[in-house]
Formats: C-alpha cells, sequence, structure tokens
C-alpha cells in the first residue's frame, strides 16, 4: 500500500429537508386542521479515527464526500426522516484542518474519536407549526435549510515511540529491516526512501513502535526536500534515534546538521530524549573506531552507540536502551528485565 500523509478532499453536509403544508382530510371532520410534518435533518459529515490505517491513501482517489439530504415532512404529522451521516475513516495521528491548510479543526489521537466536520441543514418547519389562534388554517411551510459546503486538508502525523533521524544514506531503513518485518526500499544511495515506514519491535513481553522518515538534509526545516513534512512525523515520538554514518568524513558535521535542523523546526524535536548511533561500523577499522567514538562522546551529551545493522552488532544492547526510555516508568522497579548489556533479550521482529 502506497504512503500518502496529505490530501485535500471537499466536502458537503445534506440539506435539510422541505417542510409539507398539508390539511387533515377525513370523513365526517368538516374543518380539519393543518397537519404538515417537519422535514428532516441533513446528514453530518463526520471523521473518525479507525485502528489498521496507517495512510490517507483513500483521499488520493476520491476527494469527494457528500452527505444525503433530509428528506421532506408528510402530512398527519409526519416528519421527515434525517439524512445518512458519511463518515471519513482515518489512521490514528490524522489532523484536519481548514482550506488554507494552518487553521486546525480537529487532531485525532485516539481510536473511535469522533468530530463533526460539517453538521447538516435543520429541516424546514411544516404548515402545523404556524397554527395559532387567528390563522387557523396556515398555508406556510419552510425549505429545508442548506448543509455546508467546504474544502479540508488532511494531514497525517504518524504515532510511534521512536523516531529514526539521521542525513541521507545513513543506515535507516537497513536498521529497521533488521529489528522489525518491515521491507523498506535498500540502496547504496541517497534517498532510496520516499516514504515514512514504521516497524514493531518485540523485546521480552514488551512492543515499541519505530518511525523511519527519509533523510533529512540541511534546509529541511524550510521545506527543501519536503523535509518539513517529514519532521513532523516525529513530532509525537518520545525517543529520537541519531543515526550517523561512521564512513563518512567528518561524523561531528552530520550530527550538528541534524541537531540544527531539529532546532529551528521547534515543535519541541530539539527537547526530545535522543540516543546517538554510529552506523556502518562493520566497514570501520579499529583505530577509526576509537577516534569517531572519542570524538563524539567527548562533544555529544547523549548516549552513544556503536552498530552494524547487517552484522547486528551493538543491536540489542541499542535496542535495549530505546526500551529502557520507552517504558522507564515500568521498567525501574523490575528486576527482572536486565538493564543495557546485561543478559539476552531474545529480541525479534514483530
Amino acid at each position: 500500500m502506497k504512503f500518502l500523509d496529505q490530501a485535500k478532499v471537499h466536502i458537503k453536509s445534506g440539506d435539510g429537508g422541505a417542510g409539507c403544508c398539508s390539511f387533515r382530510r377525513e370523513a365526517y371532520v368538516e374543518y380539519g386542521g393543518p397537519d404538515g410534518g417537519d422535514g428532516g435533518r441533513g446528514g453530518h459529515v463526520i471523521a473518525e479515527c479507525v485502528d489498521g490505517l496507517n495512510t490517507l491513501i483513500d483521499y488520493r482517489y476520491k476527494q469527494h464526500f457528500k452527505a444525503k439530504t433530509g428528506y421532506a415532512g408528510a402530512g398527519r404529522q409526519k416528519s421527515g426522516a434525517s439524512g445518512t451521516d458519511i463518515i471519513l475513516k482515518l489512521p490514528k495521528g490524522t489532523q484536519v484542518f481548514e482550506e488554507d491548510n494552518r487553521t486546525i479543526i480537529t487532531d485525532l489521537v485516539e481510536v473511535g474519536q469522533r468530530v463533526v466536520l460539517a453538521r447538516g441543514g435543520d429541516g424546514g418547519f411544516g404548515n402545523l407549526r404556524y397554527k395559532t389562534s387567528t390563522n387557523r388554517a396556515p398555508r406556510k411551510s419552510l425549505p429545508g435549510w442548506p448543509g455546508i459546503e467546504k474544502s479540508i486538508w488532511l494531514r497525517l502525523k504518524l504515532i510511534a515511540d521512536v523516531g529514526l533521524v539521521g542525513l541521507p544514506n545513513a543506515g535507516k531503513s537497513t536498521l529497521l529491516s533488521t529489528i522489525t518485518r518491515a521491507k523498506p526500499k535498500i540502496a547504496d544511495y541517497p534517498f532510496t526512501t520516499l516514504h515514512p515506514n514504521l516497524g514493531v519491535v518485540g523485546l521480552f513481553d514488551k512492543e515499541f513502535v519505530i518511525a523511519d522518515i527519509p533523510g533529512l538534509i540541511e534546509g529541511a526545516h524550510k521545506g527543501l526536500g519536503l523535509g518539513d513534512r517529514f519532521l513532523g512525523h516525529i513530532e509525537r515520538c518520545n525517543v529520537l534515534l541519531h543515526l550517523i554514518d561512521g564512513t563518512q568524513p567528518d561524523p561531528l558535521v552530520a550530527y550538528e546538521t541534524i541537531r540544527k535542523e531539529l532546532t529551528e523546526y521547534g515543535g519541541g524535536l530539539e527537547k526530545k530524549f535522543e540516543i546517538v548511533a554510529i552506523t556502518k561500523a562493520d566497514a570501520l577499522t579499529e583505530e577509526q573506531t576509537q577516534e569517531i567514538m572519542t570524538n563524539i562522546r567527548g562533544l555529544v551529551p547523549s548516549p552513544t552507540h556503536l552498530i552494524s545493522a547487517p552484522t547486528k552488532q551493538g543491536v540489542e544492547d541499542l535496542l535495549l536502551r530505546i526500551l529502557e526510555k520507552v517504558y522507564e516508568p515500568m521498567l525501574a522497579p523490575n528486576p527482572k528485565v536486565p538493564r543495557t548489556g546485561e543478559g539476552s533479550s531474545g529480541w525479534t521482529p514483530v
């Protein structure tokens, strides 16, 4: 299934049904009064957060959604039925914006959450409503009120426990494919990943979700390389896993570039707990490894690991570190779960 994180759709709630102008007509009733019923309410347009979706691809090929018009009233004081609501089923983490793509309408963060995006028009009154002591036979009735018609933007921000960040070709997709069952595209050139990917890591009896976003470049917070959209996917993550390619000329420059983009983007990304991992350890000599780790640990305050996804070197310790942070309140008093570097996690992709 193709990933789509933004879509524009046009919605219209149903018009209200017309009121009825009718008079009672029965045998032996010489002066039957008005008995016209009211029209029914038009259908609402509702956004519903559902489980099992992680893309907005359904709104790529269908952009127009219109609720049903309310039914007209009838004689014998019969009110019309309400029009059928139309429900937009959206994945968890979807934000709904007005047409300007800035004014937020709602943020769907809980499965089952429902929000009315456009209310249906009220039904018109039948002539029974206008009966008075002086006007015993009113012939007045009203048409239904029109529904609301507008365009809205849907923007998906993935909800994950851990967000993978780094420059292009830093090894994010390779790591994701190693520790989860996700199958992202992997190649030895930058920008292999064009869409965010999700994977689930199983560790002991715990699970956490990890999100791999496309590589960031300098100026990403301004939208270069669609970086502002990609950064939005890690706004809801509790932990950032910052991957640095150990084979590049200056790993510290790569680290500072990403940290600058996180700070400039805002949204509290620069304040999130960060774990740094130097990747491609299998391609480094012992001297290069010692030099890189000494320089990184001397200047980077975050926990630092040396890993190789293909050989799984250091991956287990890294996952234990992430688990400790994601489940910190629950793991602290539990001596049965080994801390970083202790025992075997037996982690398996989920």
